[in-house]
Parts: C-alpha cells; structure tokens; sequence
C-alpha cells in the first residue's frame, strides 16, 4: 500500500484551485494535480505493507493525539515552488493561516513514524497544496513570471481531522482512499 498522511481540500475550495490552476494554463511541461483531489500532504509513508497498517494507523493517531491541536480554520493562498524559481519541480498554493497547526501535527507524526522505522524527512515542511508538477522547462518563464505577481485567495475551511490515504497509481493518475480518518 502507498500511504501518506493528509488534510483534504473540501469540494468547496475545488473551483478556486481550478481558477489559480488556469492562470498557469499554456506554461509547457506541467502537469496539473486534478482540484477534486487536493490534499496538504502532512507525511507520505510510501510503500507500506499491509500487515505492517495496524501499527502505522495507532503511531499516527498517537501523533494527531500527541500533538494536542484543536479543530482550526486553514486558509490558502499564495504561490510558491520546490524547490526553487530557477529549478521548479512543483508549483504550489500556500497555506496562509493554519499552518502552526499542520506544522505542529506533521512533527508529532514524523516522530512517531522514524520511531517506526521510515527514512527521516529529508526537507523542512512547508504546509502546501500542490498545484502542478513541472516535468520539463518548457514553460518555466511563464511559471516564474505567475509566481511572482500573482498572490491568490482561495478560501478557508475547517480542519476536523487527519487522514491517512492509500495513493493507488494509474494511467490516469493516482486515486485516492482513504485508510483512516483521526478527528483532532
């Protein structure tokens, strides 16, 4: 199973994500993540095996317990990139309010997960919905120029729980389940 730990975009935020994407339209080598499926990835676990699941869901509802953080209201907006504007891989929408929480609930998680025995994370953590992911530099000017003088709001929502995911890979695109569902 290929999991990851997240906070999932409600279907009311869907048509303003499709809105920022659209401001990268005609930028060659993007490809965009599908707005119904919108997620702030707290920890990806990657290949994990089945029998290995219960252990995994009590270290993570451990951490979401441990990190102590009550329901809050999560905004997005803003632009940004991984991992520079001269090397983009991943263009994102920033989280502008709710991210101390994410913050405090993805080091409770990612403590719990190395104790489990998963690779550290090797980057800081920087609360964020992935927009699109840069596959050749075809339209990085476009990207770059996007970037930097657009500064978008897509809106708020309530963040009631943490969700770990089953990421299923197709032709189409990953799909995704969810596995658990821990209530802050």
């Amino acid at each position: 199973m290929r999991l990851f730990v997240s906070i999932d975009l409600p279907e009311t935020l869907t048509d303003g994500v499709r809105a920022v994407q659209e401001e990268f339209e005609g930028a060659s080598g993007l490809t965009f993540t599908d707005p119904s499926q919108v997620h702030v990835t707290l920890r990806f676990l990657g290949d994990v095996d089945e029998d290995e699941l219960p252990e995994v869901t009590r270290a993570v509802a451990a951490a979401v317990a441990a990190a102590d953080v009550e329901p809050f209201t999560a905004t997005f907006g803003g632009l940004g990139v991984f991992p520079s504007l001269d090397y983009i891989s991943v263009v994102w929408l920033g989280v502008t309010d709710g991210g101390e929480q994410m913050t405090r609930l993805f080091q409770r998680i990612e403590s719990r997960v190395v104790d489990l025995g998963f690779e550290p994370e090797r980057h800081a953590f920087t609360p964020h919905v992935t927009l699109a992911r840069m596959k050749h530099a075809g339209g990085k000017e476009h990207v770059q120029e996007t970037v930097e003088t657009l500064d978008p709001e897509v809106g708020s929502m309530p963040v009631e729980e943490v969700r770990l995911t089953e990421s299923q890979l197709g032709r189409e695109g990953p799909v995704y389940a969810t596995v658990e569902r821990f209530p802050l």
